[in-house]
């Protein structure tokens, strides 16, 4: 049974993948958030375990990580600090399966946009991640939405972002994390663009 820590629990995307984890599949969640009164969940007592907590906080974020097989970070805010932490940690703990959603653009992968400093966190929180020996997965969603759909493509790093100007479902990228969190050595120190598939 796949035990999977979840940062920034209550995020858009991440509820969603919480969901689809207790509905598909038999993983064991740790929804690990700032403030645990601001989640609703119903049943799946049994599945979940809920942490109050913040990423910046070593010792909590170590404690959280004992025994899981894979993060999934879905965080905002401060997150070149958050990426340092998670890296560290995960190396103390000897935990090595992270998945991470950044932003599209983080390369220039979108011909004729330049984002600029917009992107910095974004980026610089990769550049944290790509350097550690983690078997990482980063994720750069196009724009969201909130459709009740899975359709989605994606572009590696060093390829075009395809469909820049659509905008991909949270439950699309939702559904991919699920994949790769179930799927151990699924994409491996890869950083995939995630676009609009029609």
């Amino acid at each position: 049974m796949t035990k999977i820590l979840i940062l920034g629990a209550h995020g858009q995307i991440a509820r969603v993948a919480t969901d689809l984890f207790l509905k598909g599949t038999d993983a064991r969640l740790t929804l690990y958030l700032r403030n645990v009164r601001r989640l609703k969940l119903s049943g799946h007592a049994d599945r979940v375990r809920v942490v109050e907590g913040d990423v910046l906080d070593t010792k909590a974020l170590e404690s959280a990580m004992a025994g899981q097989d894979v993060v999934y970070a879905n965080l905002a805010g401060q997150l070149e600090q958050q990426a340092r932490c998670i890296v560290k940690a995960m190396e103390k703990t000897g935990l090595k399966r992270l998945i991470f959603i950044s932003s599209m653009g983080i390369y220039d992968e979108i011909p004729g946009e330049r984002h600029g400093s917009i992107l910095e966190p974004y980026c610089k929180s990769a550049s944290i991640i790509e350097a550690s020996g983690l078997d990482f997965t980063i994720l750069r969603p196009a724009w969201l939405n909130d459709r009740d759909e899975i359709a989605y493509g994606t572009t590696r790093k060093g390829e075009p972002f395809k469909n820049a100007a659509e905008v991909v479902s949270r439950k699309s990228v939702a559904d991919l994390v699920v994949k790769l969190a179930m799927t151990p050595g699924r994409e491996i120190r890869s950083s995939l663009g995630v676009h609009k598939e029609s």
